[in-house]
């Protein structure tokens, strides 16, 4: 079954899966700023395009592209800078 999430005013939307190993999103964010808050750790991959992020603790700004990921523990947040649009991968683990 998938399910269709919504954020940001519709800037974020993304289609929930249950994929091979673990719950999964697919999704595409429009240009923005945006902090997300976990309930879960999350991993996410850029698929296409580009983002800047800056993890729970830090300070600096990380500039990835495709194929490049990250992870946020459960019960964090993180802040994404998007700049065009793009489209991510995000897998959940309890």
């Amino acid at each position: 079954m998938l399910t269709v999430n919504e954020y940001f005013d519709g800037k974020v939307k993304s289609i929930a899966f249950a994929a091979t190993d673990l719950p999964a999103t697919v999704g595409v964010m429009l240009p923005g700023n945006y902090t997300f808050n976990t309930s879960e750790r999350e991993y996410v991959t850029v698929i296409e395009g580009e983002l800047r992020v800056r993890l729970p603790g830090s300070d600096e700004w990380k500039s990835l592209g495709a194929a490049d990921s990250f992870t946020v523990e459960a019960g964090q947040s993180f802040d994404l800078e998007i700049a065009s649009a793009m489209a991510y991968l995000c897998k959940y683990e309890k």
